[in-house]
């Protein structure tokens, strides 16, 4: 998710000229779509498609057009929502942004989960087969594990919902996320026994951003992973920081590597746990309008040798850190030239669950630099990093070791 999202707003008196158009425009389907697809539309007769009238408005040329492909046409149309939907990211799409969007219901809702940290479910990943069907993996002493539910059962029915060929493993995921201690149904089918029937209670099931460890060949170095920047990030770093502390760490390798970004307060959060009392980046808005965001007092590791791993998949939330703690010498950057993603977005949660992601500001490193397009430049470049650390293969991380142990952070 190249996206960098900052807050989830519906107060319509902040919103921006392109987001009134478009609420505008999805209002207008909305009323539109049925009224033309029962042929209640005020003021319009049964008049052939054929006859072609002057529109006296965008919207009317819309409505012209959309009669026409509703009588003409051969084949069948899909639902009135979903050319809503369609017509929204045509309509986005003209503003040539990358980043301004239009997210549907049910990867909006996934995606504000993963911007919290946690969600109400079961605690169980989900997979097809080879024909197709839903396979169960459920995760260790989760309330699926500790129902019954076993690794390889096969979902048939959530709820007595039976699942269809169509349903998408996001779409299923949603049905069985809920409130926390309310209770689902699954319907089962385990090896060559009829299907069985498991109530499972919901819990809070945590999606953690963070990973750490202390490295055992040299243990005064601890090993930071950052994925995403949810609402809970810099949580889960203070929780990793004081660990590593007690276990008498003294240097440490932030790695952002592929991490596409997150929450922008979580970013700055995030830095000022190396960086106190610091710009951390600078925000351009409309109307030449300029916001400097600071990182407050009180960060954890604000004296401990640093290094940062950062590469192509860096992006957003991560180039704001890696950015910031570069730009104001508290570590080093080490990989390849990152995403270069440098837009903020604010999301607005339309009535239906949908979602419009909208740029509304650039910004800019401590220094002033714009990256949208250029990306962050490494202070050593370094090609060949790897995912797992036990692969001898991951020279980042190797030449991190090196520059902490030669003291050349």
């Amino acid at each position: 998710m190249h996206r960098l999202k900052t807050l989830i707003q519906q107060n319509r008196t902040r919103l921006p000229l392109i987001l009134w158009l478009a609420l505008c425009l999805g209002a207008a389907y909305a009323l539109g779509f049925y009224a033309y697809a029962t042929d209640e539309r005020p003021g319009t007769n049964d008049a052939p498609s054929s006859v072609i009238r002057h529109p006296s408005s965008s919207f009317d040329l819309f409505w012209e057009a959309y009669r026409i492909l509703r009588d003409e046409f051969y084949g069948e149309l899909p639902p009135a929502r979903q050319l809503a939907y369609g017509a929204l990211r045509g309509a986005l799409s003209t503003l040539g942004d990358p980043y301004s969007v239009f997210v549907e219901p049910q990867p909006h809702e996934m995606e504000k989960a993963d911007l919290r940290g946690s969600f109400g479910g079961i605690g169980a990943n989900l997979s097809r087969d080879a024909q197709g069907r839903v396979i169960l993996h459920p995760l260790p002493d989760s309330p699926a594990a500790q129902a019954g539910v076993q690794d390889g059962d096969i979902l048939l029915a959530v709820d007595g919902l039976p699942l269809t060929p169509t349903l998408s493993l996001e779409a299923t995921t949603l049905w069985l996320r809920g409130p926390v201690g309310e209770p689902v149904t699954l319907t089962l089918l385990r090896g060559d026994g009829p299907p069985v029937s498991i109530t499972v209670i919901r819990a809070e099931i945590e999606l953690p951003s963070i990973t750490w460890h202390q490295l055992e060949t040299q243990p005064q170095v601890g090993y930071i992973a950052i994925s995403r920047f949810s609402e809970r990030t810099d949580q889960e770093l203070r929780r990793a920081l004081l660990d590593l502390r007690s276990r008498g760490v003294q240097q440490l390798i932030l790695d952002l590597r592929n991490n596409s970004g997150g929450l922008l307060q979580a970013a700055v959060d995030v830095a000022g746990e190396f960086l106190p009392n610091a710009v951390i980046l600078i925000e351009e808005r409309r109307n030449h309008l300029t916001e400097v965001r600071r990182s407050g007092s009180g960060g954890l590791a604000t004296e401990l040798p640093l290094v940062v791993l950062v590469n192509r998949g860096t992006a957003s939330a991560a180039e704001i850190v890696a950015g910031a703690l570069q730009a104001h010498g508290r570590a080093r950057l080490i990989g390849e030239t990152t995403f270069g993603k440098g837009s903020v977005q604010l999301i607005f949660e339309l009535s239906d669950g949908s979602s419009l992601h909208i740029t509304a500001a650039r910004w800019l490193t401590p220094r002033g630099h714009q990256l949208d397009g250029v990306g962050l430049t490494p202070d050593v470049v370094q090609e060949g990093g790897a995912a797992d650390l036990t692969d001898p293969a991951d020279a980042q991380f190797a030449l991190a070791l090196r520059l902490l142990r030669t003291k050349e952070w």
